[in-house]
């Protein structure tokens, strides 16, 4: 492919559907690693370079890296889709709207990314580095993705736009996950409950004072920031064996978005210091911080180079926005490296039946792409 013709909307658009046709949902490896053989013969084509295939626990990473990198470009090639999704969710392109399984989230930023990249004079300085896990929390890839960082001056990362305007994502709160474990005791419901040790009634007890532990937080000024305050979310809940036992295991998992280091850490103390309410149970809290925060600082100085760019390219102004979902960028800005995120595809309804991306907005994207890859290299 010439330099000229990377930016072509009908390659582009060929090559999405290849993407998408090959489905990778994240917790099946086979299909991660189908997946990345795909895309890995994608950016051989597009850059003229094997990437290295990194496997680490069965999940299939991809790095290209050109000259000394100065820049990293950071994507996942995973998504949340399950295996034959696309019976139900095809592959289609109509009235301006490419539609199927991770078509934004996303396989369509991994598109403009390598054809950004190829219609530059030359890679040289750029470390491309796709992930297969990121769905999942990244785990298998978080130290190649620190590594990377570490040594770039800037990253910028190829999720999906904020918004169905285009908004890049600026901010992003960090992410913990917990399980408290309920141990109680088991006795017949009928005849002798009270032997029992309930773990439902006690896991009720930790659903209250968990649901509590932002507005607490909030109350005493702990999490205020930019990004807002930090939520904590009881989510899943489990209990019991049978109908007429009572429970002597319970289970509540814990969602936490936090928007500083210091809010992860007194949410991390508060949930290690919960105690049982229910005489003779037990607690055990699993879990802890994942990603930390990308707080505004980390995109402030990228993002009004962007904005200057896309002004002298006669694109809309460009408007970014903390979010609460997080990304390998939250990594990348963790690790001193300032990072702008949300580059990708423009469109809606990620991870949802209504998953779209906006076909016409993929080449300014990756025209904007390619500009900021350019300044920042030289």
């Amino acid at each position: 492919m010439t330099r000229s013709s990377a930016l072509a909307l009908p390659a582009m658009l060929a090559d999405l559907e290849e993407l998408v046709l090959c489905e990778s949902f994240s917790a099946d490896h086979a299909a991660v690693a189908r997946s990345a053989e795909v895309v890995g013969a994608l950016g051989s084509r597009l850059l003229g370079a094997e990437p290295e295939t990194i496997v680490i626990d069965g999940v299939t990473h991809l790095r290209w890296a050109f000259g000394t990198p100065r820049v990293l470009l950071v994507g996942h090639h995973d998504t949340v889709w399950p295996m034959g999704s696309l019976r139900t969710h095809p592959w289609s392109v109509a009235d301006g709207i490419a539609r199927g399984p991770g078509v934004l989230d996303m396989k369509a930023g991994l598109v403009q990314m390598l054809h950004a990249l190829a219609s530059l004079p030359s890679p040289d300085g750029v470390c491309v580095l796709v992930n297969g896990d990121e769905e999942v929390g990244s785990g298998t890839s978080r130290e190649l993705i620190e590594e990377s960082a570490r040594g770039s001056a800037a990253a910028f990362v190829l999720e999906a736009s904020a918004d169905e305007e285009g908004a890049l994502k600026t901010a992003r709160k960090g992410t913990s996950r917990y399980e408290v474990v309920v141990h109680g005791r088991a006795a017949h419901a009928g005849q002798e409950p009270r032997k029992g040790v309930n773990a439902a009634v006690e896991a009720a007890h930790q659903v209250l004072s968990i649901a509590g532990l932002g507005d607490s937080m909030g109350a005493v000024g702990v999490a205020r920031s930019p990004l807002g305050f930090a939520t904590v979310t009881p989510t899943l809940l489990s209990a019991g064996s049978t109908r007429n036992t009572v429970p002597a295991s319970a289970r509540v998992s814990v969602d936490v978005r936090v928007p500083t280091p210091a809010a992860q850490d007194r949410v991390d103390e508060l949930m290690r210091g919960l105690t049982a309410r229910t005489p003779g149970a037990r607690l055990e809290v699993l879990g802890g911080r994942q990603r930390p925060p990308m707080e505004p600082e980390s995109s402030a100085g990228l993002f009004a180079l962007a904005s200057r760019l896309a002004a002298e390219l006669g694109q809309e102004p460009l408007r970014g926005i903390a979010v609460g979902g997080a990304s390998d960028g939250n990594y990348t800005a963790a690790a001193g490296c300032p990072t702008l995120d949300g580059l990708g595809a423009v469109g809606a309804g990620a991870h949802a039946d209504t998953e779209y991306v906006e076909v016409a907005r993929m080449v300014p994207r990756a025209r904007l792409l390619a500009r900021l890859i350019d300044h920042t290299t030289g």
